[in-house]
């Protein structure tokens, strides 16, 4: 499952993606990331996704079902716009992907 890192004022935040095969579409998480543990198989992994908060399903076999956000989080969140801007162009992003991919036959070629 891949992801992307973001700091921001000193608070690392993560995005990943992975397929939800109950939802039959592409989940997009945002999450506070949280520190690698010295365990960790690769060294130059310094931050990992942590729980998600926000989590939007993108739908990859039907163009016409629309991308879905959900909060998933049981304390109060702030997430700064900055944060927020960047989530939303990963998810804008594998959108663009999932409708390329199923205009061209290929709907699981979109990781």
């Amino acid at each position: 499952m891949p992801w992307e890192l973001k700091e921001h004022v000193g608070r690392h935040y993560a995005v990943l993606f992975h397929y939800a095969l109950s939802d039959d579409a592409w989940a997009v998480e945002l999450s506070e990331a949280k520190p690698a543990s010295a365990e960790s198989s690769d060294a130059a992994v310094t931050q990992l996704p942590g729980a998600a908060f926000l989590v939007t399903h993108v739908p990859d076999e039907d163009p016409n079902l629309q991308p879905t956000v959900r909060v998933w989080s049981p304390d109060e969140r702030v997430v700064p716009y900055e944060v927020m801007l960047w989530y939303m162009e990963q998810v804008a992003d594998q959108v663009e992907r999932c409708r390329i991919a199923f205009e061209q036959g290929e709907p699981e070629a979109v990781e």
